[in-house]
């Protein structure tokens, strides 16, 4: 293994196998084709990936196989995990925050990305590593790790703050090809998204303010993937650890995939994996129709 770095995204390479080199696509949107390979992106957050790592992360891995993992909260650098020894073909990429064991992003690819890009270009934001963009031939994807307003919601403004800026970056990458956007969003969206909506009126996590957020991102035009495939409720992402709530399922859904209008056509597939252990959230995923 080799390591660089790039900017502030840490990057640890396995022994690849040869593959052809990709092209960088320019048409935007998506050039019709005669025919299509199924891309799998999971997004997980896995509440600190040293104990995800002695949970399962890379039997999980290992038997999913997804072409993208995108995983938040991981509260580690690169240094932290060099010795891991990772499937074969996947490269890690590593967006730590400045305060150890706090926040912080990564992408498992196991195809090339054309770049990688830490943050959203404001330092209030990116010095706590909760953004990567990799890009890709046919689209960009973001993975995040949203800010929570915390209780009282003390943090708010700064959460505001944060929900514009990010969807400016993502309407400016829009520009040149469609987004993906992944991650624990913290917010969960209708009452139908949560186990107990009236209870949870103005929590953190079900307040207006990031209700209303949540709304800016689907006024532009992105897709909820998860409710563009499943209208129905008892579908959750996250559970807290007291009085048993994973087992009673009485969740969240705050983990999304949400796609730019432009991929509507390759949207195959979008899940949930509640059977997956190792985190308080559990791993979410999208599969696309590209050339």
């Amino acid at each position: 293994m080799n390591q660089f770095f790039h900017g502030k995204v840490a990057t640890l390479h396995t022994t690849p196998t040869p593959r052809k080199r990709t092209q960088k696509s320019t048409r935007y949107p998506l050039p019709a084709t005669r025919y299509y390979r199924a891309m799998k992106l999971y997004s997980w957050n896995v509440n600190g990936i040293r104990s995800a790592l002695g949970k399962g992360l890379l039997d999980f891995i290992n038997l999913h196989q997804p072409d993208v993992l995108c995983l938040q909260e991981i509260k580690a650098t690169l240094g932290d995990i060099q010795h891991v020894i990772w499937p074969a073909d996947y490269t890690v990429h590593v967006n730590a925050a400045q305060k150890r064991g706090y926040s912080g992003t990564a992408i498992l690819t196991r195809q090339n990305a054309l770049g990688i890009t830490p943050g959203i270009g404001f330092d209030e934001h990116d010095c706590e590593g909760r953004a990567l963009t990799a890009e890709f031939p046919d689209f960009y994807l973001v993975n995040v790790y949203v800010p929570n307003a915390q209780p009282e919601l003390v943090r708010i403004a700064y959460r505001q703050r944060w929900d514009a800026r990010l969807l400016a970056h993502l309407q400016k990458l829009e520009t040149k090809k469609p987004v993906v956007l992944c991650g624990d969003l913290n917010v969960a969206h209708e009452p139908i998204d949560l186990a107990r909506p009236r209870e949870n009126v103005g929590n953190p996590g079900f307040s207006d303010e990031e209700r209303d957020g949540f709304r800016t991102f689907l006024a532009a035009g992105f897709i909820d993937t998860f409710r563009h495939f499943e209208p129905g409720p008892h579908h959750y992402s996250w559970w807290t650890y007291r009085a048993g709530a994973r087992e009673k399922n009485v969740g969240w859904r705050i983990d999304y995939f949400l796609a730019s209008a432009a991929l509507r056509p390759k949207l195959k597939r979008a899940w949930i994996n509640p059977e997956v252990h190792g985190s308080d959230h559990c791993p979410v995923g999208l599969e696309l129709a590209l050339k």
